[in-house]
């Protein structure tokens, strides 16, 4: 497949439909490494996603509704909606992510500046990024999951 390969950490993204200047459509493969608890739960102001998985199993969950997704399968997050996934298998998981109206791979690229700067990801400057793009943390556990990714994996 073709498109720039952007790395935010162990994650890997590949752009495959940009919509993020006519504020339509976007289209991007990603890859989860075995064992990543990444993304913190979040939520989007202004997007819907839908994840749909190429090979492995993802576990995604959506206001508190987690689903194994393995090939073939998928899940919608509603604008609004706290999200967030996590590779529990030793493989890595490919899928697809379509996102509306998409919010483009320089999301990716500023992120990863912060998650691959070094050392554990500058939280402050994360919210800032995230913030940008319509993107915020959420939820109760954010903080245990934030301790849990800096012991498991630490870089994003």
């Amino acid at each position: 497949m073709g498109g720039e390969l952007i790395k935010v950490g162990q994650l890997e993204i590949r752009y495959l439909v940009d919509g993020a200047e006519k504020g339509g459509l976007g289209v991007f493969e990603m890859t989860v490494p075995a064992g990543a608890i990444v993304p913190p739960p979040h939520s989007h102001t202004g997007n819907e996603e839908c994840v749909y998985v190429l090979d492995g199993t993802l576990r995604y969950s959506v206001d508190g509704v987690s689903r194994d997704l393995e090939p073939g399968d998928w899940m919608s997050t509603p604008r609004g909606s706290t999200h967030h996934f996590i590779n529990k298998s030793n493989a890595a998981v490919r899928a697809l992510v379509i996102m509306t109206p998409d919010i483009g791979p320089q999301y990716f690229h500023d992120v990863g500046a912060v998650v691959n700067a070094g050392g554990p990801p500058d939280r402050a400057r994360l919210a800032q990024v995230m913030a940008q793009y319509g993107l915020f943390r959420r939820g109760r556990q954010h903080r245990q999951t934030l301790r849990t990714l800096l012991q498991v994996s630490p870089r994003w």
